[in-house]
């Protein structure tokens, strides 16, 4: 026997809006229908004129999580077509906003006829006096992303069924919303039961009824609210760039942003190193309208787009962490780091020829140094403990000397460059990045002379007569203090 099942829609209101047809296979059949709850204004009008139901009510009241009641409700109408046909009616029509028809949809055991139904939509839009056409998204308010909210078109929220889904919506909303922000919620669209009630979106939860025919419209967004979106900076940007923009932002090149792009890095570290999250925050927006700047320059000169930017690290780092988009399994940070390599090597190819080759030629000497050591490391090019390396800085550094006494200058700079390299490496066996560890004491080292400059300038005195004895006395002060 071939199994069915045919779901039909019992509109978004009431009685008055199901069509005949459907009215008419319902009153007319001797077996029980289903449905996905009783809480619908036709189900009782259909009771009384002798329509059989059996609602799903009680899954819902022994599960926490939509997404389980939706499997079991589609499993057990399976299960009950095994004993022939079924009818499923659900609220409004079945192609929308309905999760279990779409689990019955996907299964190939039975077959599954939609028939049909009223959808509110039509109502919905003329209740609200909206033209979707101008950008509309429909959104199932027990189940989406916040980030996936589209605040520049109609946005509609359909299955609230009570205060905590309201809830959940509200809050989601407050994190892109100011809390007056108007909203409306409607009930019963299109039915005699209809009503839409304007309020702040603070209010949301607090004292509405909702139920499985309530809704939440949210009128399209100004710019001005929207400052936190990328979708703003976008169009901001481009602007700045438009024939009508800035002058200075017209006349950048890639070239002339370079400069711009190393101070804000620098910018951001010391933020960092200060624990200044005020500060990182405006830094990271510094570094961001770098990137920004240089895709809508690609942009305007044909070459590329910011999309093609955000493609190449999102396909990237999927690439590169197989162990959580794929079904690799790593151990230990340091598979990680093996597998990192490994999948950088198969991405670039032919590109490199050597082992050395992916470090900057712009970065500085000392981070360059200890990069160049991080590769040759890789491939075994290392000492096996970090006592060699210190061996080696002993040796270097009587070198250094050597060139001295022999008043070699070409020679001494040389020989200081070995040290420096060495000190490198030193670094790497630690873990430490010596580039960031020098800058780190450059702050100290400005801290506590500025200590001597306000001390000294406390004295009345002139810095460049002050002794050193007496500096060093200062200093010492300063280094008690931190």
């Amino acid at each position: 026997m071939n199994q069915k099942i045919e779901v039909v829609g019992l509109g978004a209101g009431d009685i008055n809006q199901l069509p005949l047809g459907i009215y008419k296979k319902l009153t007319s059949t001797t077996e029980k229908v289903y449905v996905r709850t009783f809480e619908h204004p036709v189900v009782e009008a259909l009771q009384a004129e002798g329509v059989l139901f059996e609602s799903f009510d009680n899954i819902y009241e022994s599960n926490q999580q939509f997404a389980d009641v939706y499997q079991k409700i589609a499993k057990e109408l399976i299960e009950q077509s095994g004993e022939g046909n079924v009818i499923y009616a659900v609220p409004g029509h079945p192609m929308l906003a309905e999760k279990t028809v779409q689990l019955l949809l996907e299964q190939k055991e039975v077959t599954i006829d939609v028939v049909g139904g009223q959808s509110y939509l039509d109502d919905l839009f003329t209740g609200l006096k909206i033209d979707p056409i101008d950008g509309f998204q429909f959104v199932d308010a027990t189940s989406f992303n916040r980030h996936q909210l589209d605040y520049r078109h109609h946005l509609i929220f359909c299955q609230v069924y009570d205060r905590f889904t309201a809830s959940n919506v509200k809050l989601a909303l407050l994190e892109d919303l100011p809390a007056d922000y108007q909203v409306t919620v409607v009930e019963a669209a299109g039915s005699k039961q209809e009503k839409m009630t304007i309020i702040p979106l603070e209010q949301l939860d607090h004292s509405m009824e909702v139920n499985n025919l309530t809704s939440v419209y949210i009128p399209p967004v100004s710019h001005d609210l929207l400052h936190h979106t990328f979708s703003r900076l976008r169009e901001v940007i481009a602007k700045l760039r438009s024939p009508d923009g800035c002058p200075w932002d017209k006349e950048q090149t890639h070239e002339s942003l370079r400069e711009y792009a190393i101070e804000e890095v620098y910018e951001l570290i010391d933020a960092i190193d200060d624990q200044d999250d005020d500060g990182i925050v405006e830094e990271l927006g510094d570094i961001l309208l770098q990137v920004m700047l240089h895709s809508q320059i690609g942009e305007d000169n044909g070459y590329f787009v910011i999309d093609d930017v955000i493609k190449s690290i999102t396909d990237k780092m999927i690439h590169r962490h197989p162990h959580v988009f794929g079904d690799k399994t790593v151990d230990s940070v340091a598979d990680v780091y093996t597998n990192w390599d490994a999948l950088k090597r198969e991405e670039k190819g032919d590109q490199r020829k050597s082992v050395l080759d992916g470090v900057s030629k712009s970065i500085p000497a000392l981070a360059k140094a200890y990069q160049l050591q991080k590769k040759a490391a890789k491939v075994g090019f290392a000492w096996e403990t970090v006592d060699g390396a210190w061996d080696k800085l002993q040796e270097e550094i009587k070198e250094v000397q050597e060139a001295i006494e022999e008043n070699d200058q070409v020679e001494v700079e040389k020989e200081l460059g070995d040290v420096l390299f060495v000190l490198a490496n030193i670094s790497r066996y630690y873990k430490v990045n010596p580039e960031v560890a020098l800058n780190r004491t450059n702050q100290k080292f400005i801290s506590r002379f500025s200590y001597i400059e306000e001390k000294v300038n406390e004295q009345a005195k002139d810095i460049n007569e002050v002794s050193l004895k007496e500096m060093d006395a200062l200093w010492d002060q300063a280094k008690e203090k931190e």
